[in-house]
């Protein structure tokens, strides 16, 4: 642990995120029990599955702060995906192949197109075109393209009826595995990488001593707030079907901006903070090591594990038009990153992107 670093209580904006949380989960456990209608338990639940996401961020954070910056980094982008993960798994256990499919690949987009361009348009009107070292962005970029690779072959011999098409599923075994061992060869990179938080940049507010929770406080809240986060995804993916179907929103739609976004994005506006204490360096690790985790860790792990759930098994079959969102994204964020630098106006492009391939999806 660092010299600087000190156990201490709750901060005051942790002290809110918790009650917050706490709160809504409790909300959702009351309208659930109380058998209220779709729409109501998936809202309140996904709004304490978005909250319990930020107290899980929170908690990891301190719990990596005592391994170094690497190792923060890592833990963060690995165990911040909780959320994501349980959301998967019940969707999987109710047949909603398509809603899992969409969340995953919203899941990607809405960190390295969505929250990248709000952070762009933050740091860059504060405070001017942003300097950076490309090298690590564009290996990001890189391993998002390969991402991009391992959907595109099964979903084209799939659609293009090859003779690969008749095995599809074991096809996407091959690709799941080379996926894992390209995360696990990429450990010692992640360990070697600066996505932690400098000068203790938690959140703190004017006057608060850096410092981390005790370990055992840090293991409990981490603990209670992944079992909060089970059960919510259970809540809010019973009702998702009747709620949107009432709502009038497509299955597609849900999975890639709502389901991604209540499940994922929320704990990554520390990298908007970054861009605005002019960080930039920070600001992109912070935000493009996420997808790149549940592209290489967790597409992969739920490919591999569906078929013990029995209900539906989850391939790199994609909807084509998920495919070429997420190619063309993918492209769009390796031009933008590549010549190490990046105004507010790239960020609104990118806010622009994101609103174009949101928007349609919003009929399926």
């Amino acid at each position: 642990m660092p010299e600087d670093l000190k156990p201490v209580p709750f901060t005051r904006n942790e002290r809110v995120t918790a009650a917050v949380a706490a709160t809504l989960f409790a909300a959702a456990a009351i309208v659930t029990a109380a058998g209220a209608g779709s729409v109501a338990r998936f809202v309140t639940a996904g709004l304490a599955l978005a909250a319990l996401a930020a107290v899980i961020g929170q908690a990891i954070e301190h719990v990596g702060e005592r391994l170094g910056a690497g190792a923060t980094g890592l833990l963060q982008s690995t165990l911040g995906n909780l959320p994501e993960f349980f959301v998967s798994l019940f969707a999987l256990d109710h047949g909603l192949i398509g809603v899992v499919q969409a969340a995953l690949v919203g899941s990607v987009l809405g960190n390295a197109v969505l929250v990248l361009g709000c952070a762009f348009v933050a740091g860059g009107a504060r405070h001017g075109t942003q300097k950076f070292d490309p090298e690590q962005p564009r290996l990001y970029s890189s391993l998002l393209l390969l991402v991009v690779a391992a959907l595109l072959v099964p979903t084209l011999a799939s659609k293009l009826h090859t003779p690969a098409a008749a095995h599809a599923g074991t096809l996407s075994d091959i690709c799941a595995v080379v996926l894992l061992a390209v995360y696990l060869l990429s450990i010692p990179f992640w360990l070697r990488s600066t996505s932690g938080d400098p000068g203790g940049e938690r959140g703190t507010s004017a006057g608060e001593d850096r410092g981390s929770w005790p370990i055992g406080m840090s293991v409990v809240v981490l603990a209670l707030a992944s079992a909060g986060a089970a059960v919510a995804s259970d809540w809010f993916v019973e009702p998702l079907k009747a709620a949107t179907a009432s709502m009038g929103i497509s299955e597609a739609f849900t999975g890639l901006v709502i389901v991604a976004i209540a499940s994922n994005a929320v704990e990554h506006a520390v990298g908007v903070r970054f861009a605005l204490k002019a960080k930039p360096e920070y600001a992109i690790s912070t935000i493009l090591s996420s997808p790149l985790q549940v592209a290489l860790l967790l597409v992969p792990i739920l490919v591999l594990v569906s078929p013990a759930l029995g209900s539906a098994h989850l391939t790199l079959v994609f909807p084509p038009m998920l495919v070429a969102a997420l190619g063309i994204s993918a492209l769009v964020v390796a031009v933008v990153v590549y010549d190490g630098e990046y105004t507010w106006i790239e960020g609104v492009a990118l806010v622009g992107l994101y609103g174009i391939i949101a928007a349609s999806f919003w009929w399926g």
